[in-house]
């Protein structure tokens, strides 16, 4: 239809071309103008109008701790544990993230909470686990989140022979996490928790970044201060509580390759028991030692992200994610096919293998006690538990088949309503997939009352 086609041109337009010129804007202007007239008024008279309140109203409906199954125990967090479950209706699996809200009120973590749900909401990259579903229980929050089967690059790094990687595979990830790095700061999102533990492999080997719970989102032409992250992973101005923007995930990046490669971190070795204080003089003074593991180009890219101060570090000085993806260390990378996901990754998870511990080597969580829940805390239940996220929750409909087979039996029902007034022969009611009579006890779909067969009318 016309309207569809000028739609999709003008979403292009806006995508490709700078919007804040004045011609843009009036090209746009003028395309809105179009089509809020005559081919808005065809849209809402089209079948197509109709589909889309039915997907809009089933995207909207309530979710509950019964819209899952729930399986095993796969870690834990800092206000809960996470498991896998499995979405009913359409059988995707997912890992569950459940924050005790007796512990985020005892520990004042609902501003934490938020962000973090809000920051997953916004931010849609192939390499930063997406959030689909956002819903309470009685006692917890839960966030629905990617499932990565293939573990967390700490138990891969410690847990799988040698410590660390060969570079070949250590480069992989360090060029993944640079395309995620750079999907964040494009949404001006600084993520200052980078550490094997928050980076995850998928069922194919390719990694997200997760764990969102300390990034944040600096307004634009500001800076922020604050002394958060993870002992020996933060940045010399995050340990002495300067302003920042986005360095602090830059020197992450350079800490995270370098224990790929080495098989421990650059200013703590693996298990080494020494004081904060300590590790933080080391990440300030010290400067990192390189063995023969490391290649020219893995110690050069090691040392201009490890670089103190941070307007002289890789990715500061204000080329950011295009500047460090040009490194030498990248030359066998092609960025185009990998954010195509075109790439095989250098090692692919067995699908046998459970990579995480034991459900008995995960500690419990320990009772709440002295914390009371009342009224006061539903205006933040109900700004975090939210239902479903739309784009999360459309991949899953199309990638379930569910979005074809409801298409499919409207459409084989429109075709059997219009059959010639002359035609003798019963019909048959074609049959319905689970999803259409799911949606049908919803009243969403408009359907022939009779379950019987339709007789067409003679004259």
């Amino acid at each position: 239809m016309q309207w569809q086609n000028m739609k999709w041109q003008m979403m292009r337009t806006e995508v490709i071309v700078d919007c804040q010129s004045s011609t843009v804007s009036s090209m746009i202007r003028i395309a809105h103008n179009y089509l809020r007239g005559k081919p808005f008024e065809e849209y809402q008279e089209s079948s197509h109008f109709s589909q889309f309140l039915q997907w809009k109203w089933l995207e909207r409906r309530p979710v509950t701790k019964n819209t899952f199954r729930h399986y095993r125990v796969l870690g834990k967090g800092g206000f809960g544990e996470v498991c896998a479950c499995q979405v009913r209706a359409t059988g995707k699996m997912y890992a569950c993230k459940k924050l005790q809200k007796k512990r985020i009120k005892k520990r004042k973590g609902e501003a934490l909470a938020l962000n973090e749900k809000r920051i997953l909401e916004k931010v849609q990259s192939r390499f930063v686990v997406s959030l689909a579903y956002a819903y309470e229980t009685k006692d917890a929050l839960c966030l629905v989140l990617t499932i990565m089967n293939g573990g967390d690059l700490k138990f891969h790094i410690y847990n799988l022979g040698n410590p660390g990687f060969d570079e070949q595979r250590a480069v992989f990830y360090a060029a993944e996490l640079c395309c995620g790095l750079e999907d964040l700061q494009r949404e001006r999102i600084v993520y200052r928790d980078l550490k094997p533990e928050n980076i995850l492999l998928d069922d194919r080997g390719h990694i997200r970044i997760s764990d969102l719970g300390l990034a944040l989102e600096i307004p634009e032409g500001q800076m922020v201060r604050g002394r958060v992250g993870t002992v020996g992973y933060m940045a010399p101005e995050v340990v002495s509580n300067e302003k920042y923007t986005f360095s602090p995930d830059w020197w992450g990046l350079g800490c995270l390759i370098y224990e790929m490669i080495q098989g421990h971190s650059p200013f703590r070795k693996f298990q080494e028991k020494v004081k904060r204080e300590e590790v933080d003089q080391r990440i300030k003074n010290d400067t990192e030692e390189y063995s023969e593991k490391f290649s020219e180009d893995a110690k050069s890219i090691c040392r201009m992200l490890l670089t103190k101060n941070p307007s002289k570090r890789l990715g500061c000085r204000g080329e950011g994610a295009a500047g460090v993806k040009q490194h030498p260390v990248f030359k066998d990378i092609n960025f185009s096919r990998l954010e195509a996901n075109m790439l095989e990754p250098p090692f692919c998870p067995d699908p046998r293998a459970v990579y995480c511990k034991d459900v008995l080597e995960i500690e419990q969580f320990s009772t709440v006690k002295g914390v009371c829940l009342d009224a006061t805390d539903d205006e933040f239940y109900a700004q975090f538990a939210t239902g479903c996220v739309s784009i999360p929750w459309q991949n899953e409909m199309i990638e379930s088949g569910c979005f074809r087979d409801i298409n499919k039996s409207e459409s084989e029902e429109a075709l059997s309503l219009d059959l010639k007034e002359d035609t003798h022969t019963p019909v048959s009611r074609p049959k319905r997939g689970f999803f259409c009579r799911l949606f049908r006890r919803g009243g969403c779909l408009t359907v022939v009352s009779s379950e019987k067969e339709v007789a067409p009318k003679r004259h």
